[in-house]
């Protein structure tokens, strides 16, 4: 089992920048495809950004495509999210999700196929 802890959030201007955060307990944590979600309030979940479990395969939503950068650092067993140029519609809380996989290269984006979820971190953009 994963066990996951984001950390980073805050209230920021726009056009600030913000790094997340997310710890993880387990030592197979290498074995894990990563991704991040954002809610928004009134809003459903959705895919932000994955990475696969070689970091070396990157996905990213439209919406944050060249403002977002995700990594991981398996030697950390941490991984985490660059946001650059943020909008006041970034604003949501933030997840870090894991997938247990055996593909090395292969990513995830959608919600149903991630099997661990860390608490969330708030985001606030404003304007």
């Amino acid at each position: 089992q994963v066990q996951l802890v984001e950390s980073g959030g805050g209230l920021v201007q726009a056009g600030d920048s913000l790094r997340l955060s997310c710890a993880a307990s387990g030592r197979t944590f290498s074995s894990y495809a990563l991704g991040w979600f954002r809610q928004a309030p009134g809003k459903e979940r959705e895919f932000v950004a994955a990475i696969s479990r070689s970091g070396g395969i990157t996905y990213y939503a439209d919406s944050v495509k060249g403002r977002f950068t995700i990594s991981r650092g398996n030697a950390k067993n941490s991984v985490n999210l660059q946001m650059n140029s943020l909008k006041p519609e970034d604003t949501a809380v933030y997840y870090c999700a894991a997938h247990y996989t055996l593909g090395s290269s292969t990513f995830y984006f959608k919600e149903a196929d991630y099997d661990y979820w860390g608490q969330g971190t708030q985001v606030t953009v404003s304007s």
